[in-house]
């Protein structure tokens, strides 16, 4: 036991000398700088005194008092178009039902269609292209019921290789 104990003081003492004695400090190689803005500030305020402030303190920007739907508005998803979508399986564990509609004639038919069974599922609806709240809300009045929200959905489209809604996303699958 004791044969052992010295190993891993001599292991931890031949280690911290291979690193560098007590005033060394080792220089770090710089193996890629892709440029773009320092982190610093972000981190000003981590271990600073309560009195302490960054002169160079960049200065936040307020949140509006109250944001409303139409400070959403327009979305605009230039990846997703309406058209036909090929039902295929997902394995996504987890995943609450979705589906994608747009301001169009296919999605509102699409969506009135479907309306009873996203209701029985609890599906959310993204509605990815819609240009003012009017017409958004004409959408929410063909579903009463079902949570219609104006998203931009590029990353989703680009996640899934979907380019057309409407469609229902699922854990197991997507179909129109």
């Amino acid at each position: 036991m004791k044969k052992r104990c010295s190993l891993k003081v001599l292991l931890c003492a031949v280690l911290l000398v291979g690193t560098g004695s007590a005033g060394t400090a080792l220089a770090l190689t710089v193996v890629g700088d892709l440029g773009g803005e320092s982190t610093a500030p972000l981190f000003d305020a981590i271990n600073a005194g309560p009195r302490a402030t960054p002169a160079n303190r960049p200065a936040l920007q307020q949140p509006p008092k109250s944001l409303s739907i139409s400070d959403m508005l327009p979305v605009s998803t230039p990846e997703m178009t309406p058209g036909q979508v090929a039902a295929r399986p997902l394995n996504l564990p987890g995943m609450p039902p979705v589906f994608i509609v747009g301001d169009d004639p296919s999605s509102r038919q699409w969506l009135e269609t479907h309306a009873a069974s996203l209701r029985q599922s609890g599906a959310t609806g993204m509605v990815v292209n819609v240009s003012d709240e009017a017409n958004l809300n004409a959408l929410r009045q063909l579903a009463p019921g079902l949570s219609l929200v104006p998203v931009r959905g590029g990353d989703l489209a680009r996640r899934l290789p979907l380019a057309h809604y409407p469609v229902l996303i699922t854990a197991s699958g997507m179909q129109q």
